[in-house]
């Protein structure tokens, strides 16, 4: 192995390790603020959660509203990363239904029928009506549709410079699944995100064909 292939390799390392890091801090602050309540938690709170140092913290993010965005960030590169990985001749929207599923329902079908913790559900909603929240979910879903969109550019053999259509296809994936979750979300009846995620993508995928 050359010099210049360890040099990226302990690059990509590295990288891998920092991603990690902010998830685990990203997590940690969710966990902490739905259970608590927003007001009811600090940074000190936060990185003794995570095992690392308030310093730490201040390293990779500037508030808890940041934090917590930077996991709907994440889970979208991861999306984004995974549509790239998928078979080429496989039609585009059953390639993004797929991989959206496996990132906001890791079990899969396991998880239809879960019982929820309407507690957790009445937290995380509490959550993500913080106003200090609005702001960086609103950046950090720029920056998804960003990533996704030459995702879908390089999957289409479109150009997200010049094409609406990859961008416009990011857009909907953002919306379809905020409107899942949000759907998910309600007291009753319960919505299972598995099948609300399935529902939303095939009829998005009926009104939104691949050029």
């Amino acid at each position: 192995m050359t010099q210049e292939h360890v040099v990226s390799a302990h690059l990509g390392l590295r990288e891998r390790k920092k991603r990690e890091t902010r998830v685990a801090l990203s997590q940690a602050t969710i966990g902490l603020c739905v259970q608590r309540g927003w007001d009811n938690v600090t940074v000190e709170d936060i990185a003794s959660a995570a095992n690392v140092s308030v310093r730490t913290f201040r390293n990779y993010f500037s508030s808890k509203a940041e934090a917590i965005a930077a996991s709907h960030l994440e889970r979208m590169l991861r999306i984004a990363d995974s549509l790239r990985a998928q078979p080429a001749a496989e039609p585009l929207w059953e390639s993004i239904a797929r991989v959206v599923q496996a990132e906001f329902v890791p079990q899969g079908e396991a998880s239809v029928n879960a019982p929820r913790d309407q507690r957790w559900i009445d937290g995380l909603r509490l959550m993500l009506a913080e106003p200090a929240l609005q702001g960086e979910v609103v950046k950090a879903n720029a920056a998804a549709q960003e990533e996704l969109a030459r995702a879908i550019a390089e999957r289409t053999g479109t150009d997200v410079t010049r094409d609406a259509y990859p961008k416009l296809v990011a857009a909907v994936v953002g919306a379809g699944s905020a409107v899942a979750v949000e759907h998910c979300m309600r007291p009753d009846p319960p919505a299972p995100l598995a099948v609300t995620l399935r529902e939303v993508f095939e009829q998005i995928a009926v009104g939104l064909p691949t050029p």
